[in-house]
């Protein structure tokens, strides 16, 4: 019986290893910090950027996001860490570029994102955001960039 629990065990750990990665082309960018992807199954998945969030539409700097990430990974072959669901149903993860590269990281140091610090307490992630401010990349030129969270209550 323990030899059985354990086949299961590992089936179970090993199905889960496989549906917690994503690999196929983004065909479609919505904003600077979600796209969908066409997976190697041809199935289309609304994927949302973990532990990041870029500005919104009518947002200053949400054209410039946007451009960033679709340079990034429009019509390119991504593999995406999937982390989980959001409310809307959409898949959070970490996404990489074909050269390994981590494009939540990318748009951090390059200044279009905030650290969402609610979901993501990384330090590395932390550090990245602090030291694109200081050096007043992106969004940080701005002497006082307003928050997503924040513009999204003002607008409510």
């Amino acid at each position: 019986m323990k030899r059985y629990s354990l086949v299961l065990f590992f089936t179970f750990a090993t199905c889960l290893a496989v549906s917690a990665q994503l690999k196929g082309k983004v065909i479609a960018i919505a904003d600077g910090d979600t796209f969908t992807l066409l997976t190697t199954q041809n199935q289309q998945v609304k994927i949302r950027l973990h532990g990041i969030d870029c500005p919104e539409k009518k947002q200053p700097y949400f054209n410039n996001a946007k451009a960033f990430t679709s340079s990034l990974v429009f019509g390119k072959q991504v593999s995406v860490q999937v982390k989980n669901k959001d409310r809307y149903g959409r898949t959070i993860g970490v996404v990489f570029l074909k050269d390994k590269r981590n494009v939540n990281e990318l748009l951090l140091q390059a200044g279009w994102a905030w650290h969402f610090k609610k979901y993501d307490q990384d330090a590395r992630w932390a550090a990245m955001e602090q030291l694109a401010c200081r050096q007043r990349k992106g969004l940080w030129a701005d002497p006082n960039p307003i928050t997503p969270w924040d513009w999204r209550a003002m607008k409510n």
